[in-house]
C-alpha cells in the first residue's frame, strides 16, 4: 500500500497542472488578443524569477535524508539557471528591446526542458518518498509554472509590436 502513496505526488502534480491549465483558459488566455504580449510576460517572468527555491533540494531540513543526487542537482542548477534567465528577460521586455523576444524564447525552452527533466529525475529516481517540506515545490509550484510555460510559448507565436 506504500507503494500507492508514494504516488500521491504525481496525482497532485497532474491534478494541478489541469486545475491550473483550466486558470489560464478561463482568466489569461482570453487575454491575449485584446493586450500586447509583453503585458502578460512580465508577471510570468517575475513569477519564473523565483526558480531559485529549487535549491531547496540541496538543502538538508528542506528534504529528508536520502534525496537522490541525480535528481537534486540538476533540478536546482536548472531552476537557478532558468530564474535567472527569466530575471534577465524582464528589462529586455520592458524596453521593448528586440532582443526580447529571443530572451523569452531561450527562457522558456530552457525553462521546460528544466522541469520535464526534473519530472522525469523524480521519477526515475524516486525522488518524492525524500521530497519532505520540499514536496510543495513539485505539487504545486511545478504545475503553476508548466501552464505559465504554455502561456509563454502562446504569446511567442503571436507578432509582438515593439
Amino acid at each position: 500500500m506504500s507503494a500507492v502513496f508514494d504516488r500521491i505526488l504525481t496525482i497532485n502534480l497532474i491534478a494541478n497542472t489541469a486545475i491550473f491549465y483550466v486558470a489560464a483558459q478561463l482568466y489569461l488566455l482570453p487575454l491575449v488578443p485584446r493586450v500586447r504580449p509583453q503585458q502578460i510576460l512580465v508577471p510570468i517572468l517575475l513569477l519564473h524569477s523565483t526558480r531559485h527555491l529549487g535549491l531547496m533540494f540541496l538543502t538538508r531540513g528542506a528534504t529528508f535524508p536520502g534525496m537522490a543526487p541525480q535528481f537534486a542537482y540538476p533540478a536546482a542548477f536548472g531552476d537557478l539557471m532558468t530564474a535567472i534567465l527569466a530575471f534577465t528577460a524582464i528589462p529586455l521586455v520592458l524596453r521593448n528591446s528586440g532582443l526580447a523576444k529571443p530572451a523569452v524564447w531561450v527562457f522558456n525552452i530552457f525553462g521546460t526542458l528544466d522541469l520535464l527533466a526534473a519530472i522525469t529525475f523524480a521519477t526515475i529516481y524516486n525522488a518524492q518518498v525524500a521530497m519532505g517540506p520540499a514536496y510543495w515545490i513539485p505539487a504545486f509550484w511545478v504545475p503553476l509554472l508548466l501552464v505559465t510555460h504554455y502561456v509563454g510559448f502562446v504569446l511567442l507565436g503571436r507578432r509582438w509590436q515593439l
